[in-house]
């Protein structure tokens, strides 16, 4: 059905993140469709992985919070296929603490570091990469598709509040640039996982508060990472998906 379904065959796809956990699912999901997919993640073994896995993947070991190394990554997948069709934005870590703890030596604020660190990976690079992607897009006059993988706690998570922040922040950013990228034919919108059953999220989160969330999700258990690459797969593939979103969380609402 034209202009509801596009094809993604051959398209040149840039996945910021794309080593581990949902990004590994959603370039595996791309490269099965026949897409060109280039991969940024800062995990040179993963990387390595990947591309023995896939030879046609094109890889850069790159930290997405340094704008000259991440130009010259994109610049070199640019280079190589010829323009960028879609940009998902989904480097990112998942950190909590909360703006005040107590211990031993008494009251302990939030490390301004640490959020600086959380600020800069999950939200900066979201705009950092954007911008040089889609200054090449309108180069090219590409119709393209910029997907933000956010997260449910930009509604605000009580422990989150660098990561929390960050995500409103993707949030705000994809509803802005849906506005304004819009009469150039590119399309912005972001995909907002629940917790996951991913590494990261085991690395985060003890068992106990685990098992705590399953309680607390609907369909009491965590999300799958094929799931959330099936809907980012249909927000680039559906031409009038466009600043909105997509919740996929099992129906937990965070408060």
């Amino acid at each position: 059905m034209k202009g509801f379904n596009l094809d993604i065959l051959n398209k040149n796809i840039l996945v910021t993140g794309g080593a581990n956990g949902i990004g590994k699912e959603l370039v595996k999901a791309l490269i099965k469709e026949g897409s060109n997919v280039g991969v940024i993640d800062s995990d040179n073994n993963s990387l390595s992985k990947i591309k023995s896995e896939f030879s046609k993947v094109f890889s850069f070991y790159c930290d997405v919070t340094k704008i000259k190394d991440l130009e010259k990554a994109i610049n070199k997948f640019y280079n190589s296929v010829g323009q960028i069709d879609v940009l998902v934005n989904n480097a990112g870590i998942l950190y909590s603490e909360p703006l005040i703890c107590f211990n031993s030596k008494g009251i302990q604020k939030h490390s301004y570091n640490h959020w600086k660190k959380v600020m800069d990976v999950n939200l900066n690079s979201v705009f950092y990469v954007s911008c040089s992607v889609v200054s090449k897009m309108v180069e090219k006059r590409t119709k393209g598709v910029i997907v933000n993988i956010s997260s449910i706690s930009a509604a605000g998570n009580s422990g989150q509040s660098a990561y929390s922040a960050a995500k409103a922040g993707v949030n705000a950013l994809t509803s802005t640039w849906s506005k304004e990228l819009s009469a150039l034919g590119i399309r912005v919108l972001g995909i907002s996982p629940g917790y996951s059953d991913t590494n990261s999220t085991h690395k985060a989160l003890n068992q106990s508060i685990i098992n705590n969330l399953k309680k607390e999700i609907p369909l009491k258990r965590l999300g799958k990472p094929k799931e959330i690459v099936n809907a980012i797969m249909f927000g680039i593939k559906n031409d009038y998906m466009n600043g909105k979103i997509i919740e996929i969380d099992g129906g937990l609402i965070v408060t």
